[in-house]
């Protein structure tokens, strides 16, 4: 398996990682557990060492399958998580609101580790970034953490550039993880530039456009209504079949390199920087030995031109995410 740095501060991971969400939430029904815990373990098998999950995946229940599966290897992995959500006290699935105070982050730490089964968590991300508490705090609170040998590395996740220089500048921000892929390029105006500048590694999340770039998904695709998709603007059935358009151009690069659009997707990700490390996710282990086969492509200028010019003539409709969302990134 190749590996990547993430950032200049240490951290070392395989170069593809496994998103570990849509095993338990978001996705319809969560899968069977002892199914998820052998995928993982299988994973690892592969040669993968990054996996991520986060407390408000479940809630919390995707910590506690990532900390079962990963235990005994644990000293193999690196496991990211994620802080700054306040959840509903009633037990519901969705939070109730952000809140990364100081005394919340270390009592999120706390429990994340429980759950994890382990005694530091590899990278803590800020999962969204909390107006109501300045990013220096939230720096100083990790830094204190990683003090406590609670914590390794600082990580953001969906915020804007002078937000991260701002933390960067109190405590080392190791990763920022942000959607990124063919069908969502946001980072590429300011974010990506940054973190070059600041020798900080990038986690795309999604970075298969939550399963549309796969080629799975037609326009009669219906979606369950525990299904998140089915709330997110790219997804509905007014825009879905323009979006398939990027997806029948990119089949057409897939064949001629005997691969499939996702593993074209995954490449693209992967040739764009060499400290890019994307995270799909899977449920399945035939999707997961095909993401990574995807580290094997070699795209060339030309290939990458292509691509290029296909994303150009067919650009994406819709949002990534709803209104309400939408209020929570790049802040």
């Amino acid at each position: 398996m190749k590996t990547r740095k993430l950032g200049k501060n240490g951290l070392e991971v395989s170069a593809l990682g496994l998103g570990c969400m849509g095993m338990s939430w978001a996705y319809g029904a969560p899968g069977e557990r002892k199914d998820m815990i052998s995928l993982i373990r299988g994973a690892v098998d592969l040669g993968i060492t990054f996996f991520d999950t986060a407390e408000v995946y479940g809630p919390k229940v995707n910590e506690e399958l990532v900390g079962e599966a990963l235990r005994p290897v644990r000293d193999r992995v690196v496991i990211a998580t994620k802080f700054g959500f306040e959840l509903d006290p009633s037990g519901g699935a969705r939070p109730v609101g952000l809140n990364s105070r100081p005394a919340h982050i270390k009592k999120v730490a706390d429990a994340s580790l429980k759950r994890l089964r382990t005694d530091r968590i590899d990278l803590f991300y800020q999962h969204r970034v909390d107006p109501a508490v300045p990013i220096e705090e939230v720096a100083a609170t990790v830094g204190d953490l990683v003090k406590a040998g609670k914590v390794a590395y600082f990580g953001l996740s969906e915020a804007a550039a002078l937000t991260i220089r701002k933390a960067h500048a109190v405590h080392p921000v190791s990763v920022v993880q942000s959607e990124y892929s063919l069908w969502a390029r946001d980072p590429e105006l300011e974010i990506l530039p940054l973190l070059e500048e600041l020798g900080i590694g990038f986690v795309p999340y999604s970075p298969l456009g939550r399963g549309f770039l796969t080629g799975a998904f037609t326009a009669e695709t219906h979606f369950d209504e525990n299904d998140f998709r089915a709330t997110l603007p790219r997804f509905q059935s007014q825009v879905i079949q323009k979006n398939l358009m990027l997806v029948d151009r990119l089949k057409v690069i897939a064949h001629e390199k005997q691969a499939t659009p996702a593993q074209i997707a995954l490449a693209w990700l992967l040739a764009r920087k060499s400290w890019i490390v994307p995270i799909p996710g899977t449920r399945k282990r035939s999707r997961l030995e095909e993401n990574i086969k995807a580290m094997d492509i070699m795209l060339t200028k030309t290939d990458m031109d292509a691509i290029e010019k296909i994303v150009t003539e067919n650009p994406i409709e819709g949002e990534r995410y709803g209104k309400e969302a939408l209020k929570l990134i790049n802040r």
